[in-house]
């Protein structure tokens, strides 16, 4: 299977790993060609901008240089209120104001975002309502956890339609959604067509992003999508034979590679080098397949003469400010996927168990690699207890909980309606949130530290939570002051504490100061930022490309802390294969 053969390719696997710029470079080059390319992004946390150096909106665009190439990004709160209004407006004039408002409230939640943001994603697969004929088609798509999510919901929302055909749920009645019953079945239909769509596996070559790739190449084999291609970014090569680092980093990237899933050997693979510089621009884009020009770049690359004028802290000192004075309290790591929040919280709270604390580690993150890290320690403090919010698990128990509550009064008919209710896709989002307010309780006596899902679906987790907090004071009696909320909690700076997880590149920066600026709009103010897998921290480097590329990482630094935070933590790169060992390690 080539790209030419295919009209639909989708770029997928761990965020971080550079699907953007593979997708964008492949869509570029194809409108190089002469084909008129449709480049779409499904990730809440885009940054196509960034990279194709144009305006990208949630409407068709054309590249600014580059005619035949459109853009559009799928914004999850457009689509969400687009959907709401085509499944409201059919019904004033028929329905009560009661009722209306009700499917409006209905339609408030995060899986209503959802829905909304695949609705829109299958006009693109159908061509339904678009204005032109595209002959390639690239999704940019979001984190694997997302993107699998995404893929799942056709047949999700079709056994539902198929067992609650009157019902109505937080995505409307049922009758709006089989309205789109056929469009969906062709969107899958087309999705499994080896001669229409193919899925490229995008993986750097270390052992988390290719255990993701192949649990992503499993889930889309039995989603019944096995047209497939593997694409290992990021390969080092030393040019520098007397930099033992640089000799290492190359060792161990080779070993992770030999010891990758057994369903990636199976797939046609495609290898793409480490480059001393970020792929932003369609020059740089078109270096990507083409050696030449990538010399040509890289020889142009300069060593940054700016240097910090200071080390900065370490984990050690922002594990020293997170317990001083308290024994309790929520910290959380957030971030784009692929840029260290896993690790990062699972050292905190290690350290901070190491001291004496009692310490709950969780996740909320579909894709989670908790339990990675910590089976690297020979032993685990016992006062560090280690959870995940797995949200089938969470979905079980809350079906479980609702059905006793609301079923025992209810005869064997009545019994069975409610649970074809809560068999709703949409229960899942709610009995996650619940979860993730249990947690958020814990920490009022001990210690929680919360690895959050990539950016996107940390965002829609705190706008289910924040709803839930407006919802909670609409039905409070005459003193809300006595209620305090999750939402409330998490603005509270003392009680929790968010760590934004960077790397030292221009483009993770730039989407956590995003996200910093969404926090801080909802009353939530980062406490710090912790910059991972910094190779300007390095002493002494030789080989070229690396220190380029350290080089470059001084400059973004700097602006970090000179302008973005006003702690900022950082952790050098490490080559060891048991990271959460080795930075134990480095700070005693």
């Amino acid at each position: 299977m080539t790209i030419q053969e295919s009209k639909f390719l989708f770029f997928t696997g761990k965020g971080g790993v550079g699907k953007t710029t593979l997708a964008c470079a492949t869509a570029v080059a194809t409108a190089d060609k002469g084909n008129k390319v449709l480049l779409i992004s499904t990730d809440p946390a885009s940054n196509l901008e960034d990279v194709l150096g144009t305006t990208v909106t949630d409407q068709i665009t054309p590249h600014k240089n580059l005619n035949n190439l459109f853009t559009v990004n799928i914004d999850p709160e457009t689509a969400a209120e687009a959907y709401r209004k085509r499944v409201i407006d059919p019904l004033k004039g028929s329905a009560s104001t009661e009722m209306i408002n009700k499917i409006r409230e209905e339609l408030s939640g995060a899986c209503t975002t959802e829905i909304a943001s695949f609705d829109e994603f299958s006009r693109f697969i159908t061509g339904e309502g678009l204005p032109e004929i595209f002959d390639t088609v690239i999704f940019d798509t979001a984190p694997t956890g997302h993107t699998i999510r995404l893929l799942e919901l056709p047949a999700a929302w079709d056994d539902f339609l198929g067992n609650n055909p009157s019902g109505a749920s937080c995505i409307g009645p049922s009758s709006a959604l089989n309205s789109s019953r056929e469009r969906y079945k062709k969107v899958v239909s087309s999705l499994r067509d080896p001669l229409q769509t193919i899925f490229f596996l995008v993986t750097r070559p270390d052992t988390t992003s290719l255990k993701e790739a192949g649990k992503t190449s499993q889930e889309l084999i039995d989603l019944g999508m096995a047209n497939q291609g593997l694409l290992i970014n990021g390969i080092f090569q030393a040019k520098e034979q007397t930099d033992t680092f640089a000799l290492e980093m190359e060792k161990i990237a080779e070993k992770e590679l030999q010891e990758m899933p057994e369903a990636l050997k199976r797939l046609a693979a495609t290898n793409y080098p480490l480059l001393p510089y970020n792929v932003l621009g369609l020059e740089k884009l078109r270096s990507v397949f083409n050696s030449t020009l990538r010399a040509k770049i890289a020889a142009e690359a300069q060593l940054a003469i700016n240097e910090i004028n200071q080390p900065l802290p370490d984990l050690k000192e922002l594990v020293d400010q997170l317990e001083r004075n308290r024994h309790s309290g929520l910290i959380m790591t957030m971030g784009k996927g692929g840029v260290g929040k896993t690790i990062v919280a699972a050292v905190v709270a290690t350290m901070l168990a190491q001291r004496g604390h009692t310490v709950l580690l969780t996740t909320t993150d579909p894709a989670a690699h908790i339990r990675d890290f910590m089976d690297q320690l020979a032993v685990i403090p016992e006062n560090l207890t280690i959870e995940r919010i797995d949200p089938k698990i969470e979905t079980k128990n809350y079906i479980d909980k609702i059905a006793a509550q609301k079923g025992q009064h209810l005869d064997e008919e009545g019994k069975k309606l409610l649970l074809e209710d809560l068999r709703s896709p949409c229960t899942e989002e709610v009995a996650v949130f619940h979860a993730f307010s249990k947690a958020i309780q814990r920490a009022k006596r001990q210690f929680v530290v919360m690895d959050t899902a990539p950016t996107g679906h940390t965002l829609l987790l705190l706008d289910t939570t924040g709803s839930y907090h407006k919802e909670i004071l609409k039905k409070m009696a005459a003193n809300p002051s006595k209620v305090t909320t999750p939402y409330m909690m998490l603005q509270d700076h003392f009680f929790a504490r968010i760590i934004l997880v960077a790397l030292p590149e221009r483009t993770p920066m730039r989407e956590a100061e995003a996200l910093q600026n969404d926090l801080k709009r909802a009353g939530i103010v980062p406490y710090a930022w912790v910059i991972n897998q910094c190779l300007s921290a390095i002493p002494n480097l030789q080989d070229p490309l690396l220190r380029k590329r350290a080089s470059a990482e001084r400059l973004i630094i700097q602006n970090i802390a000179d302008n973005l935070s006003n702690r900022t933590i950082e952790i050098p790169y490490l080559t060891e294969e048991k990271l959460l060992p080795a930075i134990l390690s480095l700070y005693g």
